[in-house]
């Protein structure tokens, strides 16, 4: 049984999924959040009636990133092992065979911006900030820069590394962070209309098709 983690449908999209980040007041990710998120990409990979995926991590914030207190109290080989859960976390949800937009709120920093990439798209309120911060407390990112350079590019990507410093909505959506820039209500309605626009297409189809952008 997941205790931050959890997958819901409703009646009038029952064919979207929501992945539902709930570890109060800002979704500190933990070795045992990314645990319960691989675990739950992995039950939805597998569910028929699911065709498409929403994240989301609440309408107050999306992640404000790894447990920062956590992480100080590893050795360096327990680090390695957390790093190891981020990246499984992300590559997870990347690997789950339908369409999955992020719906983003609040913040969405250092190993919840990777989560958020993860995911095929990113809707995101016009009040948002992104960013990695880790550098500002002495860390590195946990789930590694690649994901990051694929959405940015690598001399964007290491300007948000190394200075740790903050954008907002319209700064990530030119970066290209961020696929849609609603109101910040609109966030979660806005996500799942995006992922409703795939619940009629032959899931295997698309399956497919994600599959191929993988080659």
């Amino acid at each position: 049984m997941n205790e931050f983690v959890s997958i819901h449908t409703g009646d009038q999209q029952p064919a979207v999924a929501t992945l539902l980040l709930s570890r109060p007041p800002t979704n500190a990710l933990t070795r045992q959040m990314y645990r319960e998120i691989a675990a739950a990409a992995a039950a939805l990979g597998r569910r028929d009636d699911v065709h498409a995926v929403v994240v989301f991590g609440g309408h107050e914030i999306f992640s404000a990133g790894d447990d920062v207190r956590e992480r100080r109290t590893l050795s360096p080989a327990e680090a390695a092992v957390a790093a190891e859960h981020c990246r499984a976390a992300v590559d997870a949800l990347a690997a789950v065979p339908k369409p999955t937009v992020a719906a983003i709120t609040g913040y969405a920093l250092g190993g919840g911006l990777t989560l958020a990439l993860g995911a095929d798209w990113r809707v995101a309120g016009d009040n948002v900030k992104f960013g990695v911060p880790e550098i500002l407390a002495g860390l590195v990112p946990a789930g590694g820069t690649s994901r990051l350079t694929r959405a940015v590019g690598a001399s964007k990507a290491k300007d948000l590394v190394f200075s740790g410093r903050f954008v907002d909505a319209k700064e990530a959506l030119a970066l290209g962070l961020i696929d849609q820039m609603v109101a910040p209500d609109d966030v979660y309605d806005a996500a799942v209309a995006w992922a409703a626009r795939f619940a009629e297409y032959p899931p295997q189809v698309l399956a497919a098709a994600k599959a191929s952008f993988a080659v």
